[in-house]
C-alpha cells in the first residue's frame, strides 16, 4: 500500500480553489458525492489540504485522495503532517436535502442512512488504525508507530437543516466520542466558511 504524497500548500492557490468551491455551492442546491464532490476536490489539492487545518498544528505537508487503509477501508481524503505526525481522515457524503436528516411522518426527523454510514466508516477507520499501529506496515506508511489523528465527516447543506436539527447535530457531536476522540462533522457551507476564515489570516495576493 502506498503512503501519502508530499505536498507544499500554496496560499495563493488556496484562495483560487476556495472561490471555485464557493461558486460551486452558490450554483448548485444539491451535490452528489461521486458525480460532483469527489472529482471536484481531487482536482483541487490545495483546497483539499485546507481541510487538514481542523487538526491543530497540522502543517498539511502530505495528502492523498482515495487512501486505502490497510486493504479493508478507504478514506476519501487524508491530509497529514509528517513532522508532527498529525493526520486528518476525511469522508465526503452527499450535499442533499436528506443527507443528514430524513423527514418522515412524525414530529422529529430521523437520522439519514448517509449520515450513519459516513459516521460508521470513521469508527471503522479508528478501529483499523488502532489495530495495526504497532506493525511494520504502519511504520512504513507513517514513519512511526504513534500518530495523532482526527476523523472528519463533510455532509449536507445548511439550508436543509432546521434550527432544531442543527441543535440535535451539535448535541450528537459533542456527546458521542470514538476512542476518546470527537468526530468533526461539517456541512459543505460551513467547510467553505471555515476555510475562508483561516485563509483570512494570510494576505490575498492574486
Amino acid at each position: 500500500m502506498r503512503g501519502l504524497d508530499s505536498f507544499d500548500i500554496d496560499i495563493k492557490q488556496c484562495w483560487v480553489e476556495l472561490e471555485e468551491f464557493e461558486n460551486l455551492l452558490r450554483n448548485n442546491k444539491e451535490l452528489n458525492e461521486r458525480k460532483d464532490i469527489l472529482p471536484f476536490f481531487k482536482e483541487r489539492p490545495h483546497l483539499s489540504a485546507c481541510i487538514g487545518w481542523y487538526a491543530p498544528d497540522n502543517f498539511c505537508n502530505q495528502i492523498k485522495h482515495e487512501f486505502t487503509l490497510f486493504g479493508d477501508f478507504r478514506a476519501d481524503l487524508v491530509v497529514g503532517d509528517c513532522v508532527n505526525n498529525i493526520y486528518c481522515f476525511i469522508e465526503f457524503e452527499d450535499a442533499t436535502k436528506d443527507s443528514i436528516f430524513i423527514n418522515k411522518e412524525r414530529s422529529t426527523s430521523e437520522w439519514s442512512h448517509r449520515f450513519k454510514d459516513g459516521f460508521s466508516q470513521i469508527i471503522d477507520w479508528f478501529w483499523k488504525i488502532d489495530d495495526v499501529k504497532n506493525t511494520s506496515q504502519f511504520r512504513s506508511i507513517f514513519g512511526t508507530e504513534n500518530i495523532e489523528y482526527q476523523g472528519i465527516l463533510v455532509i449536507g447543506r445548511d439550508e436543509f437543516l432546521s434550527e432544531l436539527e442543527k441543535a440535535r447535530l451539535k448535541w450528537y457531536l459533542n456527546r458521542v466520542v470514538v476512542d476518546s476522540r470527537k468526530v468533526i462533522c461539517k456541512t459543505f457551507d460551513q467547510l467553505a466558511r471555515d476555510i475562508r476564515n483561516r485563509l483570512s489570516r494570510y494576505p490575498k495576493i492574486l
